[in-house]
């Protein structure tokens, strides 16, 4: 891999902003960016979810002073020019930069290497040829989202919901080894279980995947007949998914291992059930707490009375005093939306007069003499 391929990551211009943009441009430019290309408000374009992780991961260096002054050194490093002597920039404790610091193995900012392997070729892009090679970690699976209706009740009592998921699972011939059943894997021989091989090109000390065992570091002699030794086949599955009581609308839903499985016995990734809640035709939410609109009379609000109103459990009676307004709150404490680890919600009755569209002759007159008193 060429430097100047190395220079085509560049951070600033995945936010689209200049290497001399202050620390509150970045912020600015990134949430413009992530509002745009959210997953959320883009679903099942990948184009697009591919753009949103280049511009996550830009932030998170450039967001960070000691991160962002690591990656402006290695641009430095990169640019024609910037070598001397052997073509190799100075070592890492010698008062050096340590590509390892800022995307080696275990990099604070760059979960599971999102980068692609970046943080492996890069720490070793600039050692001799020959150095021993850290042993081929297997590839975590993809993260997979869906998505799941609720009515408004199911939302705020939570349920156990069944669902139907389709797509990649671990082949349930070889139970995710590749291999034909009563069969193993062997040591790959050209990287001896390692999955990378040292290529040197000039001065220059590469690491790359290995081709004879595309990066797993072990063969496949005999592959599994159901999945063609990919270890991975499609299929339906149901699984449960556990609801908590008063999960709102567009709430994601994490399952842990429910995703698409990972190659070569990786570890499975995530499954996400994004929850869309339904409308009621009596209650509204806000937060925990609910509301409801019931209509009264004049005269109850003159002289007061006994009102019937709806809750989650049934119709409860509530006071409401002699001379109340039309479109006065009361609360009804504990009859929300049940806690998660604290108390309900509370239940806001507003009360509004309910004009009559047809007036009797007797409550007319009486309407009028009232007016006239």
């Amino acid at each position: 891999m060429s430097q100047q391929e190395w220079l085509d990551h560049d951070f600033y211009a995945a936010l689209g902003v200049p290497s001399t943009a202050s620390a509150e441009e970045i912020k600015k430019a990134y949430r413009k960016l992530a509002r745009e290309l959210h997953p959320d408000a883009n679903p099942h374009n990948t184009e697009v979810e591919e753009r949103f992780k280049a511009v996550s991961e830009a932030y998170a260096v450039l967001s960070d002073p000691a991160k962002r002054k690591k990656y402006d050194r290695m641009r430095k490093l990169l640019r024609p020019g910037a070598f001397t002597g052997t073509g190799f920039p100075p070592r890492a404790g010698s008062g050096g930069f340590d590509f390892g610091d800022l995307f080696g193995s275990g990099s604070p900012f760059i979960v599971g290497d999102p980068l692609g392997g970046v943080g492996d070729v890069l720490g070793d892009l600039f050692r001799r040829a020959g150095t021993r090679t850290a042993s081929a970690r297997p590839r975590r699976g993809s993260d997979v989202e869906t998505e799941t209706r609720l009515s408004f009740r199911e939302a705020v009592a939570g349920m156990v919901l069944p669902l139907r998921v389709s797509g990649p699972m671990v082949c349930t011939g070889c139970h995710g080894s590749g291999t034909r059943p009563g069969t193993g894997q062997r040591t790959c021989p050209h990287c001896h279980g390692i999955g990378t091989r040292n290529r040197k090109q000039g001065d220059f000390g590469f690491t790359e995947p290995c081709d004879g065992c595309r990066g797993t570091g072990s063969v496949v002699d005999t592959p599994c007949p159901d999945c063609q030794g990919a270890g991975i086949g499609n299929r339906t599955r149901a699984i449960s998914v556990h609801v908590p009581p008063g999960v709102s609308d567009g709430q994601r839903i994490r399952l842990p291992a429910q995703g698409e499985p990972g190659l070569g016995g990786a570890p499975s990734g995530d499954l996400y059930v994004t929850v869309r809640v339904d409308s009621d035709p009596v209650f509204a939410r806000s937060g925990d707490d609910l509301t409801v609109t019931v209509p009264v009379s004049f005269a109850e609000l003159a002289l007061g009375t006994m009102l019937s109103v709806p809750t989650l459990d049934g119709q409860v009676s509530m006071k409401v005093p002699a001379g109340a307004q039309s479109g006065r709150t009361f609360r009804l404490r504990g009859r929300g939306v049940p806690g998660r680890g604290a108390a309900a919600g509370d239940l806001l009755v507003t009360v509004e007069v309910a004009v009559p569209s047809d007036l009797g002759h007797e409550a007319a007159e009486a309407l009028r003499a009232y007016a006239r008193a």
